[in-house]
């Protein structure tokens, strides 16, 4: 029953990835997200039904386009893994709870912003506003110890990015601001800070590797979406843990 199961989860997460995809896609540019169908960006044909299953079109067509055999990016498939992989591992890591509201709300959230941030280097309004009501249910579905400090995470997240934003004269952009107020009411203030830190890790390991690799040249700007959402996603499931590792090793 089991591997049934977290089977089905991976083929849901598949399926949600892919449709993350076109969300991500379609409505920073607001496009809708039901017509046209998906079609190649480059040829603009029309794919067909076989064309869209998730990851295993990808391989089978060695990410190529079957009509013009431009290369397709492999963005679109890793995000359909990932995904998949992240909903079906979620109940392992935090049980099978009420929690899973939260858990699958973020991991949908920090994969739609990923696409987002990284191809437009855009968080839309549209999608933040959503999630910021669907956690305001969740927070009251499942509240948290104390349970006001969702509604203060998400002040002092707003204000924290804030206050970088001014001192660095537009270093910060506006959605990463308001993703790190949505973001406050999952984690409360007590997090959140851990969510920076390790938001900042991985936008710094993300830069220096992409200058010194040549992908990206000085001053040029990169989005800090991605690295917000791998921050969330370690510190949501395994924050507690690093920690605990953390001050055993202090002391």
């Amino acid at each position: 029953m089991g591997v049934i199961l977290h089977s089905y989860l991976f083929l849901v997460g598949l399926a949600l990835g892919s449709f993350y995809n076109v969300v991500g896609l379609r409505v920073p540019v607001k496009r809708s997200i039901v017509a046209p169908r998906s079609s190649c960006p480059t040829c603009e044909r029309e794919l067909s039904p076989l064309e869209l299953v998730p990851v295993f079109s990808y391989l089978f067509q060695r990410g190529k386009c079957k009509g013009c055999a431009s290369r397709i990016s492999p963005i679109y498939a890793g995000v359909e893994f990932a995904t998949a992989l992240l909903f079906t591992i979620a109940p392992f890591l935090v049980g099978w709870s009420k929690e899973l509201i939260i858990s699958y709300g973020l991991i949908s959230l920090l994969v739609i912003i990923f696409v987002s941030d990284i191809t437009y280097m855009l968080i839309p309004d549209r999608i933040l506003l959503f999630f910021a009501a669907y956690f305001i249910v969740g927070r009251i579905l499942v509240p948290m110890d104390p349970w006001y400090s969702p509604f203060i995470g998400a002040a002092g997240g707003f204000l924290l990015l804030l206050l970088i934003a001014v001192i660095s004269k537009g270093g910060m952009g506006g959605g990463d601001i308001k993703l790190f107020a949505v973001l406050g009411l999952v984690f409360g203030y007590q997090e959140l800070l851990l969510v920076f830190f390790f938001s900042t890790l991985c936008g710094t390991i993300i830069g220096v590797t992409a200058l010194s690799t040549g992908r990206v040249k000085r001053k040029q700007h990169i989005p800090f979406g991605p690295s917000i959402a791998l921050g969330a996603i370690l510190t949501y499931f395994y924050g507690e843990q690093i920690l605990h590792w953390y001050f055993s090793f202090l002391s």
